[in-house]
């Protein structure tokens, strides 16, 4: 029992000492020994009184030489604490300024990696996602022999199917809305911008399908173009998936359109 208590009693003195120097550095005038302190606590990866110590420090030094270093480790103090914007703008910030530094390529990469991970779920405002794979657009050109550079051309195949389901998932919603025309015109975008999708055949078929129920709820005057044009786009889509899982379905409706245009005949 005395033993423990001994532990613990250590364990407090260390605990207020280690408190007591933040304080004493947070409110120094000594502007050399608080960077010292920054930089201890830095490398023990203490982020936020690193963080807070360099939030003092930064503006002192502003246009010096010190400023490179205190901004590098308060970008990385801002990403580890979790505020990946804000560390966007140090990491961009850094680079912009000593574009010529050995860790500008670093610093390039990490406004990338923040973005990427500061990127939504796919069925979320992309805006985020553009901004990193313009980012790392920017890094790869910058930087094409970068040892990092397979990681960058990653988390872009990443982004880009991300994009990719989001186009999807918009199209599809026109669709379960009963928005068929619009459904039609944004699924074909879709394919226009993503024509190598894994989700293509999905796609061709509710072309299909969503062309066949437009037609059906057409007025008159225009039904029977509609109908036409809904077996141009089973043709598309047989041809191209001829052993597809949506065959059956596909052939109904192919069928349904050939009677509503005898009908009329």
């Amino acid at each position: 029992m005395k033993k423990l208590f001994a532990i613990l009693v250590a364990v407090s003195t260390i605990i207020f000492i280690s408190c007591s120097d933040f304080q004493k550095a947070l409110k120094s005038k000594d502007y050399t020994w608080k960077y010292e302190m920054a930089k201890k606590y830095y490398e023990k990866e203490d982020w936020f009184r690193a963080e807070a110590l360099l939030s003092d420090l930064l503006p002192i030094f502003r246009g010096t030489e010190m400023a490179k270093g205190m901004m590098y480790m308060y970008a990385y103090c801002q990403y580890n604490l979790g505020e990946l914007l804000v560390a966007v703008h140090y990491f961009k910030t850094f680079s912009r300024t000593w574009p010529n530094d050995s860790l500008a390529e670093e610093a390039d990469f990490m406004v990338a990696k923040c973005l990427f991970e500061e990127s939504p779920r796919y069925n979320l405002d992309q805006s985020n996602t553009i901004k990193a794979i313009e980012a790392l657009d920017y890094f790869v050109n910058r930087y094409p022999t970068s040892d990092k550079l397979e990681e960058a051309l990653g988390m872009k195949k990443n982004l880009q199917r991300r994009l990719e389901k989001k186009s999807f998932y918009d199209s599809r919603l026109y669709y379960q809305l009963g928005n068929y025309k619009a459904a039609v015109i944004s699924f074909k975008n879709t394919l226009k911008d993503y024509p190598e999708s894994d989700l293509r055949e999905e796609v061709l078929y509710l072309i299909l399908r969503s062309s066949y129920l437009l037609a059906k709820n057409s007025i008159d005057e225009i039904k029977m173009e509609r109908f036409q044009d809904t077996i141009n786009e089973y043709y598309a889509f047989i041809d191209e998936y001829p052993n597809s899982k949506y065959a059956k379905e596909a052939e109904k409706i192919y069928t349904n359109c050939i009677k509503a245009i005898k009908r009329e005949q």
